[in-house]
């Protein structure tokens, strides 16, 4: 049944007359060119966008502040520069041969041994060398701060981290500051060894090379675990958390929980893996300490008293 049948004309008529079809478009027109003078007004500082109130002038202390940022804003553009070119490098051949294959990796290991042993020969020559500020500041330097990178990455940002992040999280973080802790940590081993061995030593007794051999062996340590124990690490993280992603768990805080996978050969033998390997790390982590502990004391006990 059509609706005209039901409905009289004239009410049809009436309706249509009483309904202001044509004011409506008229009105969301003036709204919308009222929003538009007011964002234009906004963008330009004039208004503020709580109350339509006009906002006051910037003053001289708010262009200082807008300064200052711009040069902290500036500041970061030398990493970012050195970042891009390492992300450049990353996907050259040379780095994929360098990081895909074992052989450089004995090489670096080799040059390594061969340095560290060259260091414990002592040198037949007697020469009295004059101090250098430069070169005790640079010896200094390095202990200093591989001493404290160790204290803040194994007491501080570690535990601190996993017990206010969730485990996943934690381990994205883990992830990108474990090859970073090696790296640097190796690196300030190498150049403390080279100082304290170019210092002039008067009389190469047994303590002076016993402290050469501790600062050797944290040097090698963290190295060997930079190269051979952190990237096999860093796999099975990323293969593990994948597999937590998809059965829906990691997402506790402060404690390990397997959910639905606790009956999952397959993840069982990789979280296995991924806890042998950690704990190795971790106990050449503690190591490391203990002779950066022993070079400490040994530094203490060359100190005038105080």
């Amino acid at each position: 049944m059509c609706v005209s049948t039901v409905i009289p004309k004239e009410m049809m008529e009436k309706v249509e007359t009483d309904t202001p079809v044509k004011t409506l478009p008229n009105k969301f027109i003036k709204s919308k060119e009222k929003y538009i003078k007011l964002h234009n007004k906004m963008v330009n500082g004039n208004v503020d966008s709580s109350n339509g109130e006009k906002l006051p002038k910037k003053t001289n202390m708010d262009k200082e502040e807008q300064v200052n940022q711009d040069i902290l804003a500036r500041s970061t553009v030398f990493l970012q520069i050195v970042f891009n070119y390492f992300a450049t490098f990353k996907k050259s051949t040379f780095y994929t041969i360098l990081s895909s294959t074992s052989q450089p990796i004995h090489v670096i290991i080799a040059i390594a041994v061969i340095i560290s042993m060259s260091m414990m020969l002592p040198t037949s020559e007697k020469k009295q060398h004059k101090q250098s500020s430069l070169l005790s500041f640079i010896y200094l330097s390095s202990f200093v701060i591989h001493f404290g990178s160790q204290i803040w990455m194994t007491f501080v940002s570690g535990l601190s981290l996993y017990f206010a992040l969730p485990r996943h999280a934690f381990g994205e973080v883990q992830r990108v500051l474990f090859p970073r802790y090696f790296t640097i940590n190796a690196i300030l081993s190498l150049i403390t060894i080279l100082t304290f061995v170019k210092y002039p030593i008067r009389n190469w007794d047994t303590e002076t090379s016993v402290q050469i051999g501790t600062m050797i062996l944290a040097f090698l340590i963290e190295l060997l675990v930079r190269l051979y124990l952190v990237p096999p690490m860093m796999h099975l993280m990323c293969h593990k958390i994948a597999l937590e992603r998809a059965a829906g768990i990691g997402n506790e805080v402060g404690r390990f929980s397997a959910g639905p996978l606790k009956d999952c050969p397959h993840y069982l033998r990789m979280h296995q893996a991924f806890r042998k390997l950690h704990m190795v790390i971790a106990i050449g982590n503690i190591l490391t300490m203990a002779c950066t502990v022993s070079h400490l004391y040994y530094i203490s006990s060359k100190l005038c008293t105080l």
